[in-house]
């Protein structure tokens, strides 16, 4: 199928908290200064779960089985020129699905030396101000709403 030469344009946004409200942001390799949750692309034939379980465990060593939270919230935004190459032509948006993991404290993350340099656990407020990407400040925002954490 041609359409699977490109990346699908549907993606996982996974926010990872713990009980006392702390949460996890990664600094990535490239670009230099960009903070995020987990994140990553859909590939052909996944579902979105699938993709949001897969992504974690390769950016972090956590398995989140049968914890992990759909938060049934999907985003769209435009691809950026910078990525535009990836996409099939007549690809111009990025579906993003929103989901989180809570645990009961935090772990250490077993980063991906290619994808991220660092990560924090950091209180909510923090985690909004590193938070590189709108749509991943939205997700947090959303999640402390509705959740008690």
């Amino acid at each position: 199928m041609a359409g699977r030469d490109y990346k699908r344009p549907e993606s996982v946004l996974v926010v990872v908290y713990t009980l006392a409200g702390q949460v996890l942001i990664m600094r990535r390799v490239r670009p230099k200064h960009f903070w995020q949750s987990v994140t990553g692309s859909l590939e052909w034939g996944e579902s979105a779960a699938q993709a949001a379980r897969r992504e974690l465990y390769e950016e972090t060593g956590i398995m989140a089985g049968s914890r992990l939270i759909d938060l049934h919230q999907q985003i769209s935004f435009p691809i950026l020129p910078a990525w535009r190459a990836r996409y099939a032509r007549t690809a111009h948006c990025n579906k993003e699905h929103w989901f989180a993991l809570q645990l009961a404290t935090r772990r250490i993350p077993k980063l991906r030396a290619d994808e991220h340099r660092e990560y924090r656990w950091v209180s909510s407020d923090q985690a909004l101000r590193l938070a590189s990407s709108w749509t991943n400040r939205k997700a947090i925002r959303y999640l402390l709403r509705s959740c008690s954490c």
